[in-house]
């Protein structure tokens, strides 16, 4: 990914974050990522570490229509992901999507009340709605809208042991092309 890419992406997400109200913390913890698949239109997001404790974490991400976060789970983290502006559309399977049976109904919990979904099904989250994504539920997002701000509560996070994609090209983090001087330095830069 180009540092410029970066730089584009941090100074769209910022604008939209201002636009709709969404003050960042002094000094936020920046990821942008293209998921090491090396074309951030079709997989990347856009995030910040608002809250880092060991028992709980928050973020606030950012993608633009067409920026799908590749399909995973977590072994440890429980997380509630809340679109924040938007319409986030999320896919769910139990497990992993290349051995998930297809047109399985299981439960997951939207805005703290169980509903009952099936394998590789989705739900689109307006502004304000919530999903809640236990520990191995694969799930892979990406807005409706032409951009969404999107929210996450979970418990402790640790992104570089805790992600488990189902496609086993996916990298956590970018390999960085430095085309430009970086605006701010992102966590894998440290």
């Amino acid at each position: 990914m180009k540092r410029s890419e970066i730089n584009h992406l941090i100074e769209a997400a910022t604008k939209c974050f201002e636009a709709h109200g969404w003050a960042l913390p002094p000094k936020p913890k920046w990821d942008v990522t293209d998921f090491g698949l090396g074309d951030w239109r079709t997989s990347g997001l856009v995030l910040v570490n608002l809250a880092e404790e060991p028992e709980y974490c928050e973020k606030l991400m950012y993608a633009q229509k067409g920026m799908a976060t590749p399909s995973h789970c977590h072994r440890q983290k429980k997380e509630d992901i809340i679109s924040r502006w938007g319409t986030l559309r999320i896919h769910l399977w139990p497990t992993d999507p290349r051995f998930a049976e297809a047109g399985k109904p299981f439960t997951v919990q939207v805005n703290g009340e169980p509903r009952q979904v099936i394998t590789g099904s989705h739900i689109d989250l307006t502004p304000g709605e919530r999903i809640t994504l236990t520990q191995g539920i694969y799930h892979e997002f990406a807005p409706v809208t032409d951009e969404c701000i999107i929210g996450e509560v979970s418990t402790a996070n640790d992104d570089q042991t805790d992600n488990y994609f189902s496609n086993p090209q996916v990298g956590r983090y970018p390999g960085i092309q430095e085309d430009a001087l970086p605006i701010v330095l992102l966590i894998s830069d440290k």
